[in-house]
């Protein structure tokens, strides 16, 4: 048991129960990219509906942007870890129902799965 709850401590992923990364890069060519679709406003709304709804923290969620994640084409894109369970997005509609479904009740949302 000892042995456990020390890997768990060091282990950088057990800080959080999800940690959320939003894809906002932006290619110097202005081609196909997270950035053109606005992904960079949608993780500020993720973030700022995170603290609203007091899920913001050790234990809980974290929310941060990313740099190219090599999906453009299925783009925007963010990935949720320790899931590992990648979603396209839209706009806030969608973004509440991965927090509603994923992170609030354990749910994929299958029709944003990429």
């Amino acid at each position: 048991v000892l042995f456990s709850s020390f890997f768990i401590a060091v282990n950088p992923m057990s800080y959080y129960q999800f940690h959320l990364f939003f894809c906002c890069n932006q290619r110097a060519d202005h081609s196909s990219c997270c950035a053109n679709a606005g992904a960079a406003a949608v993780q500020t709304y993720a973030k700022d509906r995170i603290s609203e709804l007091e899920l913001k923290g050790r234990g809980k969620v974290r929310i941060s942007k990313s740099g190219c994640m090599g999906r453009c084409g299925e783009g925007p894109v963010l990935v949720v870890y320790p899931d590992e369970t990648w979603y396209t997005f839209i706009d806030k509609d969608d973004i509440d129902e991965i927090i509603a479904e994923h992170l609030q009740n354990g749910r994929v949302v299958e029709r944003l799965k990429i």
